[in-house]
């Protein structure tokens, strides 16, 4: 049994060629782990402080040249220098942070890039990455197909890059998918959706950035579907497919989503768009051999004040299953989520309603949680998310593009920018009835090692108690927090003022929080990454921040750090709960069994290595809680080229 200790700083808290016959059938009708006991920790009148690998050689470079670390360009260069995030003059949203002052943002090594890339998340080789891409199941494997630039860090020249998997955790580089090689889709393959046919066949409809700069809806198809790499694609002859609408902006017109039928057996498809630059948009088309189609006279779904909306994703959610359904289901017990990412804001959000298959329109369950001004699916990083229909585990499964929070050039000097999140299950929450949960799927269990638990861990007020768990760079952790009493929070609660439902800095001691775990923080707390829950009293009730504080999460000034939060119901009865995924420089973390998740890029300059530690605090000034966690160690996932490719 090992004995923790209570920690004092002296320091305060203060910033914690001829296609193929395409032939569309008709639509059917339908290890042993270590526990460890602590003992009581306190402190006196003490205010929160929370204040195996190998050094790789520096990714290859990009063509892109960079000055070196701290290295100012003359005045006479700075015409060359990019101020404005890449994509937005190419009619897409920004992709990354330009450099402010034309210079790395930090005086960074290589063994710090090194460390900065995951090790058990998604990622190319090299190079830039962001959308994820039709994701679906064929003959044993699980592909993963991604806007890619082949020859550089950052955006441009998008491409599809593609990879397989058998489980969605150890992935094989496979050649490129599509290359923008025609002149419909010359300036950029962007992104796009596959769906599966009754009889097998794969469709994939991707939007073509033409020579023109017109967004137009091409379509694309395995040439060999006996082939379980799906190795070469077809562009079919007669693209595009759809070109913008009247009274429709040509570059505000993207991204399909994967199709389903109606009841007379006609395919059904969205397109991302905005009615009078301020109205978000998803337009329908119908079609019957997914070679002509037919706009709707009236959109799915329309909401004021969300302006342009992309990579929307339409699918049905079970109300009384987790079992997942294919897009086309319908029923009593089926709901349908409508989501989409709002270029204004750079966030995914999403709504569950009713679809009505009889008249191709979807409302709200709750006008006031409409998409772009309710729920998000993610509350921090994260963005352009896409899910599909897993008929090989009967699941939906949820893809998410994490893209960087350093600076253009820090990208060009690692050589590469961007991950994916570790793929999530998607079911309803019939508990709550208003929102999605989102889970990391099963398999990545897998690379669970050796574990410990800590049980019955009494964090008083005002405390800190450093976990002794080893490197902590790879870790999947699940906690539990309890209060001590319903009556001391219930007297506790009728002294506390009415607060803002807004996450503020871990510092920020309240009667009731925050209290949680600091992720990535080095011995002395000069940087970490605190996830908490906070207890606040808004119109005179109790409700529960969960929150994710990157303001100290790096010493690097130039990086940008956030503080991401939300409210996450808690129903009575119910422990405060997190599951934190921590993968060098990505966190992941999920509240209450997933109904709210935070996804975070952080770029500690200390915190790395064999000194990054982890740490449960409370630094609420009349709460005491109990918490029991469990930690693993977490292998790498295994990631390279296909053999022979």
């Amino acid at each position: 049994m090992d004995d923790a200790t209570s920690k004092s700083f002296d320091h305060p808290y203060t910033v914690l060629g001829e296609d193929p016959s395409l032939v569309i059938p008709p639509a059917e009708s339908r290890q042993r782990p270590t526990k460890v006991y602590f003992g009581i920790l306190t402190s006196t009148v003490f205010l929160l402080s929370l204040a195996g690998l190998i050094v790789r050689e520096n990714p290859n470079r990009a063509e892109n040249s960079i000055p070196a670390a701290g290295t100012a360009i003359p005045e006479s260069s700075q015409d060359n220098v990019r101020f404005l995030p890449v994509g937005e003059a190419e009619g897409v949203s920004a992709k990354s942070y330009p450099s402010t002052r034309g210079r790395l943002s930090f005086n960074w090594t290589a063994a710090d890039f090194a460390w900065q890339r995951t090790s058990y998340h998604f990622q190319p080789e090299k190079n830039w990455m962001n959308d994820p891409d039709g994701p679906l199941f064929h003959l044993g494997w699980y592909h993963l197909f991604y806007q890619y630039n082949p020859d550089s860090a950052i955006w441009g020249n998008i491409t599809w890059g593609h990879a397989v998997s058998r489980d969605m955790i150890h992935w094989l580089y496979l050649p490129l998918a599509m290359v923008p090689d025609h002149w419909y889709d010359i300036d950029g393959v962007w992104t796009g959706s596959a769906t599966i046919l009754p009889n097998g066949t794969i469709i994939v409809l991707y939007t073509g950035d033409t020579n023109e700069a017109v967004q137009v809806q091409n379509l694309a198809y395995p040439s060999n579907l006996s082939d379980p790499l799906l190795l070469d694609w077809v562009k079919y002859s007669d693209n595009p497919v759809i070109t913008p609408p009247t009274g429709i902006e040509t570059d505000e017109f993207r991204d399909p989503t994967t199709a389903w039928t109606g009841p007379n057996g006609t395919w059904y498809v969205l397109v991302g768009s905005r009615l009078n630059t301020t109205i978000g948009v998803a337009l329908v088309y119908e079609t019957l051999d997914f070679k002509n189609y037919t706009l709707l006279d009236h959109p799915l779904h329309t909401v004021d004040g969300t302006g342009m909306w992309e990579c929307i994703d339409f699918y049905p959610i079970s109300t009384n299953s987790s079992v997942g359904l294919d897009n086309s289901a319908t029923g009593p017990e089926v709901k349908h989520v409508l989501k989409a990412s709002l270029d204004n804001l750079k966030l995914d959000y999403y709504a569950i309603g009713t679809y009505d298959e009889g008249n191709v329109t979807w409302t709200p369950d709750d006008p006031e949680m409409d998409v772009g001004i309710g729920l998000q699916v993610d509350y921090g990083r994260y963005y352009a998310s896409k899910t599909f229909y897993d008929q090989n585990k009967g699941r939906r499964i949820l893809w998410g593009w994490v893209n960087e929070t350093d600076a253009d050039y820090d990208d060009l000097a690692k050589g590469w920018a961007s991950v994916q999140t570790i793929p999530r299950v998607v079911t309803y929450d019939s508990l709550t009835g208003t929102n999605i949960l989102q889970w990391p799927v099963e398999e990545i269990e897998s690379l669970r090692l050796n574990s410990t638990e800590f049980e019955d861990v009494f964090v008083e007020a005002g405390s800190l108690v450093p976990l002794d768990i080893g490197n902590a760079t790879q870790l999947d952790i699940s906690v539990e927090f309890e209060i001590e009493s319903t009556q001391a929070l219930e007297e506790s609660m009728l002294g506390e003022t009415e607060s803002q439902l807004e996450c503020s800095v871990a510092d920020n001691r309240t009667t009731l929080g925050p209290f949680g775990l600091a992720v990535l923080a080095d011995e002395s707390l000069s940087e970490l990454t605190p996830i908490f829950f906070r207890l606040v009293k808004s119109n005179g009730t109790l409700k529960t921040l969960f929150c994710v504080d990157e303001t100290r999460s790096s010493k690097a000034t130039e990086v940008f750090k956030e503080i991401y939060g939300t409210v996450v119901p808690v129903l009575d009865g119910e422990k405060f709960t997190m599951r934190i995924l921590v993968d060098h420089s990505i966190v992941e973390s999920f509240a209450q069994a997933g109904r709210r998740v935070i996804t975070s890029r952080v770029y500690p300059t200390e915190a790395i290595f064999d000194k990054a530690k982890l740490f449960l605090f409370n630094n609420a000034t009349d709460l005491n809680v109990t918490a029991a966690i469990k930690i693993w160690q977490m292998n790498s996932a295994d990631i390279h080229p296909f053999p022979l490719y």
